[in-house]
């Protein structure tokens, strides 16, 4: 097989995506056609129509870009059909029926930001760190009926620096899901189509803790300032920038506002009778009590109010030694 066989058609959405389209064009792959979610209402009354970043991309490459509400839906099926693709490439996309990834003669592989089998699902980077997870990386495998279970076909490895927030590793894995994808279809090429892979469960012995990766929602990402400094400290940062982790803050007089909170620093500060929650101002530092060790805070936002560093929110809030974290 050569690269000139190849009739490929991409699916994505965000611009994690985008990095392995730009791979594609670049590389001279036949991109012949992209689908993508349709455009997302924003603004105020949701009277503009925002389109996805790899329909942007594809756009301004002159590639035919689909939009399908249903993916079932005959008339996007005829006219998938139409562009007589015999690959599929996703990356970072929505479930697929079985009579759109079973299309294609070679299959629908999926470009899939973990070592699979671990952290299956549609968050795997935002819970790797936030489980304090020193490596994951970027998986290749062939979609198959169950979400994120088929046939492996490559793994790259990333590792993730202790300081690292998800923003960060986002990055490094976005530009190596373009490389994984890249030497996935060469390795198609290299095997006239049917390259080898691995079914997941020889990688899943009885003593193999498997994590999931469900999708994070606002309740998702409340702080429980009763975990230990460690744990809240990776919760942090596998939500910055964003959602990002929030937490209520409690005035003395009882009012509660929303506090995001976007970066900490781990210390090795005693607790010295604090409660969980517990408030102290030294200076223009800023540190709350966990379940077994003071946190610093360091970046922060109040509900209404700018992104600061925590000198200068310390120095915008009166009588903030008398409020508490709400557990």
């Amino acid at each position: 097989m050569k690269k000139e066989d190849l009739r490929i058609v991409f699916m994505g959405t965000p611009d994690f995506a985008v990095a392995t389209l730009r791979a594609l064009v670049d590389n001279g792959y036949q991109v012949v056609a992209v689908v993508t979610q349709p455009d997302k209402p924003v603004g105020r009354h949701g009277s503009v129509l925002q389109p996805s970043a790899v329909k942007q991309y594809a756009l301004e490459q002159g590639l035919p870009v689909l939009q399908p509400v249903r993916m079932k839906d005959e008339a996007f099926l005829q006219q998938l059909r139409s562009y007589q693709a015999n690959l599929q490439v996703v990356v970072a996309f929505r479930m697929l029926p079985e009579v759109v990834w079973n299309m294609p003669a070679l299959g629908t592989f999926n470009v899939h930001a973990a070592l699979l089998p671990q952290y299956r699902g549609a968050a795997p980077i935002n819970w790797a760190v936030i489980r304090g997870e020193t490596r994951t990386g970027v998986t290749t495998f062939f979609l198959d009926h169950d979400i994120d279970t088929g046939r492996i076909i490559m793994q790259l490895p990333y590792d993730i620096a202790d300081d690292a927030d998800v923003e960060s590793v986002y990055n490094g894995l976005m530009h190596l899901g373009a490389d994984i994808c890249l030497q996935t279809l060469q390795k198609i090429i290299d095997a006239d189509g049917h390259p080898e892979s691995v079914d997941q469960s020889q990688l899943t012995g009885k003593d193999v803790v498997l994590h999931h990766a469900p999708k994070i929602f606002k309740e998702t990402c409340e702080i429980r300032w009763n975990q230990r400094q460690k744990q809240i400290y990776d919760f942090v940062r596998g939500l910055s920038p964003y959602p990002g982790a929030w937490t209520t803050l409690v005035s003395p007089d009882g009012k509660e506002t929303v506090l995001k909170i976007y970066q900490t620093s781990k210390t090795d500060r005693s607790l010295d009778g604090m409660a969980p929650g517990e408030l102290l101002v030294e200076k223009k530092n800023l540190y709350v009590a966990t379940a077994d060790g003071l946190l610093q805070l360091k970046e922060l936002q109040l509900s209404g109010k700018k992104r600061m560093m925590a000198d200068s929110f310390v120095n915008g809030m009166k009588s903030l030694a008398e409020c508490v974290l709400k557990i």
